[in-house]
């Protein structure tokens, strides 16, 4: 995609014609009581829109909308080539809204626009596409029983699914829920967070014109406390798909407790390790990924390399290496496409991050860059790539920032490096620098964390899983395991032997 100058993103976002009513039943509508949500724009901190805010009987009507239109067949029912054919057009849609939907997600959520645009659009209509092209390669079983007997296992779809979907990465990630839930034939409610839900409102409109049937894809803004808890507890949602906080998550294991017992699928909160030995086979590089891992998306990201464990030995080495690279991400201006770091989502966010930095310099750990408010344009929620340098008891080390605040410490061996890494609520994904080929399969097996990268970090692709172990929680997003989240195996048992 052509990377346009600064210049040419700031004349198209003020020419931008914002969505901000909620996607129900195939209608742009209001909410029940008038509710509305403020948007920001966290490069500048000034509002961008009001949006809806849907009630309870607003969730009430979406839910009943995909009930009904899952019960029709309209959907759920049709030729899979017919729905492969729906969701090729809605990611080619996407592919030529590109632009569009990548502003939006700068504008809500404060991202670089070189990274929405080269990153989060092509791969949000990536999966799109994906899971369109496996709607008819997924095959049915027969069962290995004896021969009077013929019994076949199908898939088939659970009904409705409500996908509750964070800001940092407002539409892939969204992509990876709705996606595959739509490709088995289910109808989808998707609630995105409060902080970024323009883009998904624009998404709305071009599902409609892909020709998903009324009602298949609903997009409900909302307080979590309201929108979020009225689909965790509705009887008529089949399915609940999350990521976020590990604390909200376990809320909706209780919402779905107190209701029908709902499947929920979470991918909550992270704590990464980031491993380094002595015997790395590039430091620079290492370096490199190691900045690129906690800073990329201003540090807003579930899988961030937010602790790294670097060996005594090569300690003194590494560090400047670090150093260089966090001073090559400076925070700027979002729209600004040489940006590698933009702002934080929110004041709230900004000031909670702020506090941790000050926590850790008063529990003893040591500046070695960054640690305070930038200001790239007055007004916005930025924050200077900040690394600490301390044990692992400090606060820095064992909670999650969600910002560009990076923990350090160093280790002595390979076992006291996996006692460190593992230490920690959170598996969700882990990532470790050696030229020994053993080393490399011994700690990658014992690494508690659901993606294990090697000489690199955070790499992937749409064809394998993404999901974490232990308060990370369970499921996998991504890859044809994704479908079997939002599916039911049938069996059906026929006795050849019966006889009139």
């Amino acid at each position: 995609m052509t990377m346009h100058d600064k210049a040419y993103w700031q004349t198209l976002a003020s020419r931008l014609q914002l969505t901000t009513q909620a996607f129900i039943d195939g209608e742009f509508v209001n909410s029940f009581d008038g509710s509305t949500l403020k948007a920001y724009n966290p490069a500048t901190g000034q509002m961008i829109a009001n949006v809806t805010a849907c009630s309870g009987v607003d969730i009430d009507r979406a839910v009943l909308a995909a009930r009904r239109v899952f019960e029709s067949g309209d959907w759920s029912r049709c030729p899979p080539l017919e729905r492969k054919r729906v969701l090729l057009r809605f990611a080619s849609l996407i592919e030529t809204h590109a632009e569009e939907l990548a502003l939006l997600q700068t504008l809500e959520m404060g991202k670089p626009i070189a990274d929405s645009l080269a990153f989060d659009l092509p791969e949000t209509a990536r999966c799109v596409a994906w899971y369109a092209e496996a709607i008819d390669k997924q095959y049915g079983e027969i069962a290995p029983t004896s021969e009077d007997v013929h019994a076949t296992i199908t898939r088939q779809p659970l009904g409705v699914v409500a996908a509750v979907v964070p800001w940092n990465f407002p539409l892939m990630i969204a992509a990876w829920k709705f996606a595959p839930a739509l490709a088995v034939g289910n109808s989808v409610i998707l609630k995105p967070a409060e902080a970024s839900s323009l883009s998904a409102l624009r998404l709305a409109a071009l599902a409609k014109e892909a020709g998903l049937p009324d009602g298949v894809f609903n997009v409900t803004p909302g307080h979590g406390a309201i929108a979020g808890e009225a689909l965790g507890m509705h009887p008529q949602v089949d399915a609940l798909a999350f990521t976020g906080s590990t604390a909200t998550g376990k809320r909706f294991m209780r919402y779905s407790s107190e209701s029908n017992l709902k499947r929920v699928w979470l991918e909550c909160g992270g704590k990464s390790p980031h491993i380094v030995f002595a015997d790395c086979p590039d430091l620079d590089a290492a370096a490199q990924a190691a900045a690129a891992g906690i800073f990329t998306n201003q540090g807003e990201v579930c899988i961030a390399g937010s602790r790294l464990y670097v060996e005594a030995s090569i300690f003194d080495d590494f560090l400047p290496r670090l150093v260089s690279a966090a001073k090559n991400m400076p925070a700027g201006d979002p729209l600004d496409p040489s940006t590698r770091m933009g702002a934080l989502v929110s004041a709230d966010h900004h000031a909670k991050v702020l506090n941790f930095i000050e926590q850790g310099l008063s529990e003893g750990m040591a500046l070695h860059h960054g640690g305070k408010h930038a200001t790239p344009i007055e007004g916005g929620w930025y924050v200077e790539p900040t690394i600490l340098e301390g044990t692992q008891t400090t606060t820095v080390m064992r909670e999650e920032i969600f910002g560009p605040v990076l923990g350090i410490s160093r280790f002595t061996d390979e076992t006291e490096a996996l006692a460190l890494a593992n230490d920690s609520i959170y598996g969700l994904g882990a990532g470790l620098w050696t030229a020994d080929l053993g080393r490399a399969h011994r700690v990658s097996k014992h690494l508690q964390a659901g993606l294990v990268w090697v000489n690199c970090y955070a790499d992937g692709d749409i064809s394998v899983p993404f999901g974490g172990m232990k308060q990370s929680g369970f499921g996998r997003d991504k890859s044809l395991h994704a479908l079997d989240k939002y599916s039911d195996l049938k069996t059906t048992w026929f006795n050849l032997a019966y006889k009139k």
